[in-house]
């Protein structure tokens, strides 16, 4: 209890929080613009007749057209966190857009969506405008120290995805049949150096062994000053091979700049002065006072609650990825507790789903043709997902009761292939799966699996 009490009350430089909140609040700046100027706001949100909602959050939905006007307070708000103006309002709003955007639809669920959101989050407790910030001339004051857990609660965070990600590897599919690199990365022929290397058959193994020992080690390397250096490279190389190989968006970048966190305060105080001095021409249009620095950030208020918040928050993180012990089967068949749980890039599955509509009284039954509703995008996701199936069964049959259908019964007939095994069924074709409500309890309509998967 002591140790807790003088940690609590040991300070550390602002710059690193400074720098990390300018290079996450451009990052998300440049990550909407992006997403808004390839036309995936029409295309994922707005198009779309049906949307795959999330257990509990059915009532989140796309706005329509003001999905635009959603996304436009999303990236304002991300500039203003990184400029530091209002930053309080700037990171609660981003938080509440980004997460509700990321909840319209689970179709486009990403590990580093749901980081971005877990992170945002953090930072709404954090004194990040504190240093280098336009609230500082509000403040009329800026802070060359704040609390040390506020800087260290970021690398925590960091740590938790890195270590998690590589326990997941830990697994015969990922390490002893190379799965799914293995079909991956032949595909990448046309990649000027490095497209003949792929096809090389010992290196879909490298890859996983080195990604495996590469997330468990992240922390640490990054963690111990002699070290951090050779981690942070390793950072850089390990995101910018990823970025080359799979087009997952801005993600690797994200990362990179997240890990500067991790460097001494003499690193970002250089990081700062460089950008001080390109931006000298702009503050001296609108700023022609100096902000007077003042030496320990120490809030008027209790901090006892923001600490309840932080010790529930990482607890949860810590916990959640290891609710898939609580059901049978295997994880990467059911996918029950596999999502938010850091699991990166570890299956391929590809599925065929056909729906059945059947008149429970006469027998007389008609086949859907999945086009009709969905996109296929939506379409590939759902045939190999459960509570994809579920959902969209329920979506049918509430279509053809309305249509002026009787005793309506869905039915699906499913096949999954899963990281090069051959396809299997997946979905009890004899289950009404319109009589099954969605709910944490394990979905036993699914068929087991006619092989074993050994590992965490």
């Amino acid at each position: 209890m002591i140790f807790l009490k003088t940690y609590l009350h040991k300070t550390a430089s602002s710059a690193p929080l400074a720098v990390f909140r300018i290079g996450f609040g451009l990052m998300m700046f440049f990550g909407i613009v992006r997403f808004w100027s390839y036309g995936w706001i029409k295309k994922l949100y707005i198009d779309p007749q049906f949307h795959f909602t999330y257990y509990g959050f059915e009532w989140v939905r796309p706005l329509g057209d003001y999905t635009y006007l959603l996304f436009a307070l999303c990236g304002v708000a991300a500039l203003m966190v990184a400029v530091g103006y209002k930053y309080r309002i700037a990171i609660l709003l981003f938080f509440l857009s980004f997460t509700y955007i990321e909840l319209m639809d689970k179709t486009t669920y990403l590990n580093h969506y749901y980081f971005v959101s877990v992170l945002s989050f953090l930072m709404i407790f954090l004194p990040a405008n504190r240093y280098y910030a336009v609230d500082c001339f509000a403040f009329a004051k800026a802070y060359k120290n704040i609390p040390k857990w506020t800087v260290d609660s970021i690398k925590l965070l960091i740590c938790i995805v890195y270590f998690y990600a590589g326990l997941a590897k830990i697994n015969a599919d990922w390490l002893l049949r190379a799965m799914p690199l293995k079909i991956w990365l032949p595909s990448k022929y046309d990649l000027p150096l490095l497209g003949d290397l792929m096809q090389e058959p010992w290196i879909p193994y490298a890859m996983s062994w080195s990604g495996m020992l590469y997330d468990l080690s992240i922390p640490f390397l990054l963690l111990y000053r002699k070290t951090r250096w050779l981690g942070f490279v390793l950072v850089v190389v390990f995101h910018v091979l990823t970025r080359v190989l799979f087009p997952i968006g801005i993600f690797p970048w994200v990362m990179i700049v997240s890990c500067l966190i991790f460097f001494s305060p003499s690193v970002h105080d250089k990081l700062l002065q460089s950008l001080e001095r390109l931006l000298r021409p702009i503050r001296a249009l609108f700023y022609r006072r100096q902000v007077p620095f003042m030496e320990n950030y120490r809030p008027s208020r209790s901090r006892f609650p923001i600490y309840i918040i932080l010790v529930i928050f990482f607890s949860i993180q810590l916990l959640l990825p290891w609710r898939y012990a609580l059901y049978p089967d295997e994880l990467f068949w059911t996918e029950e507790g596999y999502r938010f749980s850091w699991r990166v890039m570890l299956m391929e599955k590809m599925g065929y789903t056909q729906y059945r509509i059947v008149d429970g009284e006469t027998g007389e039954s008609f086949i859907v043709d999945n086009t009709d509703f969905l996109t296929p995008f939506q379409e590939k996701q759902m045939s190999f997902q459960p509570d994809f199936i579920l959902q969209y069964a329920h979506f049918l049959g509430d279509h053809f009761t309305s249509q002026g259908h009787a005793h309506v019964e869905v039915y699906v007939d499913a096949y999954v292939a899963l990281n090069g095994r051959l396809s299997q069924p997946y979905i009890d074709k004899s289950v009404n799966l319109y009589t099954i409500k969605e709910s944490f309890q394990h979905k036993d309509w699914i068929l087991p699996f006619n092989d074993e998967i050994k590992g965490l």
